[in-house]
Parts: C-alpha cells; structure tokens; sequence
C-alpha cells in the first residue's frame, strides 16, 4: 500500500487543519495517524477500522481531532480542531489489517507524512 498525506500547514493556536492520506492498493485494511514532534518519538494519534466502526484516539487528542475515511475514495481525513503548539509534528499515516498492530505502530508503509506547524 502506497501512503500520501496531505494537509499540513502553519496555524496559530485554536486554529483548525484538516488532513487526507490517500492510500493505493489493497483493500480491507485499518488507517490511522501518527505524528513526530522534533526530538521525539513517533506517536499514536488515531485510527480507524475498515469499516470505520472501530475508532480509537491518543488522550492528548480526544475531543479535539476526528478521524474518518472514505472508502470509495481510499481516503482517510484527520480534522484537527483547537489545535496547539505542542500539535506541531509531522504527521504520517499508515495501515495494517489490525487495528492493534497498528496502534502499536505496526505499518507496512508510512509515506512522506505532512508538516503541521502550531504557533502560539
């Protein structure tokens, strides 16, 4: 599976950003977004199920981001709403049959991923 993440920009706090992955080949598959800040480790930050009725959230997000897909169109969204400066990472999206695995960090591929800048 071919990942391209797209969306990214600057933004001041509070602001909002909405992020695609589009995904080519292979089907039946879980999607999910992960972000590194600089200096950081890559982290967990959503993922949704096949069918989209499996959708799980990092803590530091809940509330704030909503994750969703478009099968039809291969296409997974991440709304990001009241954003913050520690927000700033490049965010990545990847895949796995398991949405466990995935969580974990599990992905056959990962993409360019899509820079998110936050500014207080």
């Amino acid at each position: 599976v071919q990942l391209q993440a797209s969306g990214g920009g600057l933004v001041q706090a509070g602001g909002s950003l909405r992020l695609s992955c589009a995904a080519s080949g292979g089907s039946n598959y879980a999607m999910g977004w992960f972000r590194q800040a600089p200096g950081k480790e890559r982290e967990f930050v959503a993922a949704i199920s096949w069918r989209g009725i499996i959708i799980k959230y990092a803590d530091s997000v809940k509330g704030r981001f909503t994750i969703s897909r478009d099968n039809v169109k291969n296409t997974i969204f991440l709304q990001m709403n009241s954003l913050k400066p520690e927000d700033t990472a490049i965010y990545y999206c990847a895949t796995n049959s398991y949405m466990d695995r995935l969580e974990r960090g599990d992905s056959g591929s990962w993409g360019q991923g899509t820079l998110v800048t936050v500014s207080s």
